[in-house]
């Protein structure tokens, strides 16, 4: 298919439009590992918050207290037994990590002041058609559900929806911009019988008799 042929004739792939790094890559499967176990950690977790009532500041304290508390008492027995300690790997945070964390957050937010700033001044009539859809759609959702929920639903769309479509591209690709033709040709034979029509007998009633 023609760059023509693509949603909104977009030049770029998906990967690069997602960032073309990390997270891109986390988001379309290329790191299927990583992808995995967030879909399993979080289904883990919305299970265990629903089920067991247990709230995420209780939760995490009991993880790390019971965590703590074996490393423990595992170093203390092994220093008294001759034993090795626990097989724990080097706890260190990089530079560079922090960095590129710090780089990747910022830009984001720097994108989203700049979005409300335009919206706010009354920049852009199509964003802010989009972000009042969107918070709407949020509203709606969380009157239907809880935030624990809506959040493990959103993820997991996240994590499949754009590596499906990158998946079957061409096929969805053909298959929307078919409807939205259709849409239009509608529109268009609705604004000649309908609107038109209207316009021309608003004419009339304004023409002196």
């Amino acid at each position: 298919m023609g760059s023509s042929d693509k949603l909104f004739n977009r030049q770029r792939s998906l990967h690069q439009i997602l960032g073309g790094g990390f997270v891109a890559d986390v988001v379309l499967w290329r790191q299927k590992d990583v992808t995995v176990g967030i879909l399993v950690v979080t289904l883990f977790a919305w299970v265990v918050f629903e089920r067991s009532g247990y709230t995420l500041l209780s939760f995490v304290s009991s993880v790390f207290f019971l965590l703590f508390t074996i490393l423990f008492l595992w170093a203390k027995s092994a220093s008294i037994l001759n034993r090795p300690a626990p097989p724990l790997p080097h706890l260190y945070l990089s530079e560079e990590m922090v960095n590129e964390a710090a780089y990747f957050i910022r830009n984001h937010i720097n994108m989203l002041l700049l979005v409300s700033e335009n919206i706010a001044l009354g920049k852009d009539t199509n964003m802010f058609v989009k972000v009042s859809g969107g918070l709407m759609l949020v509203s709606i959702l969380g009157g239907l559900t809880d935030f624990l929920t809506l959040g493990y639903t959103s993820l997991v769309i996240v994590l499949t929806v754009p590596a499906l479509y990158e998946k079957y591209e061409d096929q969805v690709d053909a298959y929307v911009l078919m409807a939205y033709r259709r849409l239009w040709q509608l529109y268009h034979k609705f604004d000649a019988v309908c609107v038109s029509k209207v316009q021309r007998l608003s004419l009339e009633k304004k023409k002196p008799s």
